[in-house]
């Protein structure tokens, strides 16, 4: 058994100076911490893995694919792999606890190594 406390994980990604923090990577799945501040632009791209955002504190828009919505603490928002997606408008300092199956950029380097098998 592993366990988290938020409140310890926030001063980490604050600190670190970029917005991702990942605290949590089994064979199965990942966990991070993502946080944006007011007006902070969304930098992330498409991932490989699906993924499940849970909004914990903040305010912003939400786009995935032609789908967008207003989030806000509580919102549970899954995200098929590869679809393109972003939080933008925030409005409140955003944090979001993010879960990936499996883990994030497994796929991607699964799919990396076996074209570069093909090529050899």
């Amino acid at each position: 058994m592993q366990t988290f406390q938020l409140t310890d994980l926030l001063p980490k990604v604050k600190r670190s100076h970029r917005p991702w923090l990942e605290f949590l990577r089994v064979d199965s799945f990942s966990m991070g911490v993502y946080h944006l501040n007011a007006g902070q632009a969304d930098p992330q791209q498409p991932h490989s893995e699906d993924e499940v955002y849970y909004v914990v504190s903040g305010r912003a828009s939400f786009r995935a694919g032609s789908e967008q919505l207003g989030v806000g603490p509580g919102a549970l928002i899954y995200v098929e792999r590869n679809v393109e997606h972003r939080f933008f408008d925030v409005t409140e300092d955003l944090t979001v606890l993010v879960f990936f199956a499996p883990p994030e950029g497994s796929l991607k380097s699964r799919v990396g190594r076996v074209f570069e098998t093909h090529l050899h």
